[in-house]
């Protein structure tokens, strides 16, 4: 598969660097380092992007200016792209009307185009947007690329003796890597522990999410970015959890 990354900042580098070193070895990766400023109203694509960009199946915008997601049916179209995925990790980066509109442009195009919100909800047939609203997607390239990269998806191998965590495997990071760091991290933790540790984790890696509070989830990306994370890890060490019960009145152990 032949991917165009484009990013203009540090978020989309950390991206593409995880995705070089632990994505299939047959993937062809080529990066476009977009501008960093853009008129209010873009009258002139053509000003903003390069002569010629090198082919490719797939688009990965990790950009930190809604002014490159303006660009991106251009840029479909000079790479011959069948599918794009948009990263909103940040609702100035790609505020939702504009990525309702994207999506809509590019489907006139035939191109298929998810964007995920956080990125790290991407699936390999969907990915979140709103609280508890998901878009389904069918694109076998899209798809490939979830199959490594989008909602973390780790396996925990507990001792069942001392209830401690003894394994971890990656089966689907985060694109940022945040999942890898995470699992090893938790080898050896207890699993009354584990769940906060994977939250703190998390945050020290650090996730590169907004802070801002979205309308869409009511909290911060930051914090629906961490929440998928734990969830993850909560379903699969809540078997080998100690329960404590509290009786009122009394004291407890």
């Amino acid at each position: 598969m032949h991917i165009l990354a484009i990013i203009n900042g540090e978020y989309g580098a950390r991206h593409v660097a995880n995705i070089q070193q632990f994505g299939p070895a047959s993937w062809q990766i080529e990066t476009w380092e977009a501008p960093q400023i853009f008129p209010l109203v873009i009258d002139y694509p053509e000003d903003y992007l390069p002569s010629e960009l090198p082919k490719a199946d797939l688009i990965l915008s990790f950009a930190e200016h809604k002014g490159v997601a303006e660009l991106l049916p251009d840029i479909a179209r000079m790479t011959e792209a069948k599918a794009v995925i948009a990263a909103i990790d940040s609702e100035a980066w790609l505020p939702r009307g504009l990525a309702r509109q994207l999506r809509g442009w590019l489907e006139k195009m035939d191109v298929v185009c998810a964007t995920p919100k956080p990125l790290c909800s991407l699936t390999e047939h969907d990915y979140g947007v709103a609280r508890r609203q998901r878009i389904s997607y069918e694109s076998p390239l899209i798809a490939e690329f979830a199959r490594y990269f989008g909602q973390p998806e780790i396996k925990i191998i507990v001792d069942g003796e001392t209830r401690l965590i003894s394994e971890v495997f990656v089966l689907r990071d985060a694109v940022c890597g945040c999942a890898r760091y995470a699992a090893q991290h938790l080898i050896g933790i207890s699993v009354d522990e584990a769940e906060e540790k994977a939250g703190l984790l998390h945050h020290h890696y650090p996730c590169l999410a907004s802070m801002g509070k979205d309308s869409d989830f009511g909290d911060t990306l930051m914090h629906v970015s961490g929440n998928i994370l734990k969830d993850n890890v909560h379903n699969q060490i809540k078997p080998y959890q100690s329960n404590r019960y509290i009786t009122p009145g009394e004291r407890s152990e």
